[in-house]
C-alpha cells in the first residue's frame, strides 16, 4: 500500500503526457505525442536538457574518480580519525539540500569579493556543487563494494613485482568496477534530477531540465512538463535498475549471496 502511494503520482503522469488536448483531466479525449515533440523540439526545453546533460557528465566523470580514490584510501583500516573522515564526505547525504545550497551560494560569494573570481551563474561553479552532493554517493557504494575484497591479492601482485599502478589496474579495479560504474550512475541521477541548487546559484539563463520544469510549473503550466517528467522518470528508473544489476553482480564476484 506504501509503495502504490509513493508511485502514484507517477501512475497519473506519464499517461498525461500522451493527451491529446492542452489540459489535465481523465478520461483523457485522445492520446497524442505532441507535448514529446514539444519537449525535443522547442528551444528553451532542448537547451535546459542539454545543460543537464552536460553538467551531469561533468559531475559524474569528477565525483566518480574523487569518489572512489576517497574509497580507496578510507578502506585501509590505519587510517587516523576514518570515521571522522568518512562522516564528512557523506555530509551531504545527511545536511538538507537547502542548507547545502545556501552554504554554497555564501562561499561562492566570498570568494569572488576575495579574488573576483566567479563561481556564480557559471558551469564551473554547478559542477563543483553537484559534485559535493554526488560524490557521497560514489564513496558509499565503492566502499560497501571494498567490504569484501580481499587485499591478499593486491598484495600477491606486488609480491610478484608489479608496481602499484599495475596492482591497481589488473587486480583492484576489475573487482571493483561495479561498484564504481553504479556509484557513478547514483551521482548522474542525483546531478540530473537536482533543482534547489541550481535554483540558487545559476543564472537566470542558464537552465537545467529540473529547473526549467520548476519555471514551467511556476510561470506557465503546460503539458510539455509531463513530457518533461516521464522523461525524468524513465532516465531515473533505467540507471537505478542498472546499478542494482550491477551491485548483485559485484557480490557474486566477491562470494557474497545477493540480498
Amino acid at each position: 500500500v506504501v509503495l502504490v502511494f509513493l508511485i502514484a503520482p507517477i501512475l497519473a503522469i506519464v499517461p498525461l503526457s500522451f493527451n491529446a488536448e492542452p489540459y489535465f483531466s481523465y478520461p483523457m479525449p485522445g492520446l497524442s505525442l505532441k507535448w514529446y515533440d514539444d519537449f525535443f523540439n522547442n528551444d528553451r526545453w532542448r537547451l535546459a536538457l542539454q545543460t543537464s546533460l552536460v553538467l551531469a557528465f561533468l559531475v559524474t566523470i569528477l565525483s566518480t574518480v574523487l569518489g572512489t580514490l576517497a574509497a580507496l584510501g578510507l578502506s585501509r583500516g590505519n587510517i587516523p580519525g576514518r570515521p571522522l573522515i568518512l562522516g564528512l564526505l557523506i555530509s551531504p547525504m545527511i545536511v538538507p539540500v537547502i542548507i547545502t545550497a545556501v552554504a554554497v551560494l555564501l562561499a561562492y560569494g566570498t570568494l569572488s569579493n576575495a579574488t573576483g573570481f566567479q563561481l556564480i551563474g557559471r558551469l564551473s561553479g554547478l559542477v563543483l556543487a553537484h559534485t559535493v552532493l554526488a560524490t557521497p554517493f560514489v564513496v558509499i557504494t565503492v566502499t560497501s563494494t571494498l567490504t569484501g575484497f580481499d587485499w591478499n591479492l593486491a598484495r600477491a601482485g606486488a609480491s610478484l613485482g608489479a608496481p602499484p599502478v599495475t596492482v591497481f589496474g589488473k587486480v583492484i579495479f576489475p573487482l571493483i568496477l561495479p561498484g564504481i560504474i553504479s556509484g557513478a550512475m547514483f551521482a548522474f541521477v542525483t546531478s540530473f534530477d537536482e533543482v534547489v541548487v541550481a535554483t540558487f546559484i545559476s543564472s537566470p539563463e542558464q537552465r537545467t531540465l529540473p529547473k526549467q520544469m520548476f519555471a514551467g510549473i511556476r510561470e506557465q503550466i503546460s503539458p510539455t512538463i509531463t513530457a518533461a517528467a516521464t522523461v525524468l522518470v524513465l532516465l531515473s528508473t533505467f540507471l537505478l535498475v542498472g546499478a542494482e544489476l550491477l551491485r548483485r553482480r559485484s557480490e557474486r564476484l566477491r562470494g557474497v549471496s545477493p540480498s
